[in-house]
């Protein structure tokens, strides 16, 4: 299943700035061969369903790694099975509108 999620990872005990560990969580989505598109609070990604949450499980692995003693995810996602959507497309049917 084709699957559109917008994940936001969060190490904690890390300290106040926890860019590199957003940047390692992002090199593993990539690396997965995932779309994906960062934004200021996250990250979308469009991808097969265990794809997807395989590279979520590497990202926390990855940031317990490198260090952070714990990590929270928020995760948000969605799945359409009457036709495949793409992040533009949803953005794009928004714009269209404004």
């Amino acid at each position: 299943m084709y699957i559109i999620m917008d994940l936001c990872v969060v190490p904690m005990g890390v300290g106040v700035s926890v860019s590199k560990y957003v940047a390692a969580c992002h090199e593993v989505l990539k690396g997965a061969g995932l779309k994906t598109e960062l934004h200021a609070y996250g990250t979308n990604i469009e991808g097969e369903w265990d794809d997807v949450m395989e590279a979520v499980k590497v990202c926390h692995q990855k940031v317990h790694e490198l260090g952070a003693p714990r990590v929270t995810t928020t995760i948000k996602m969605g799945t359409r099975i009457d036709r495949r959507q793409t992040i533009e497309d949803k953005v794009s049917s928004v714009m269209s509108k404004l």
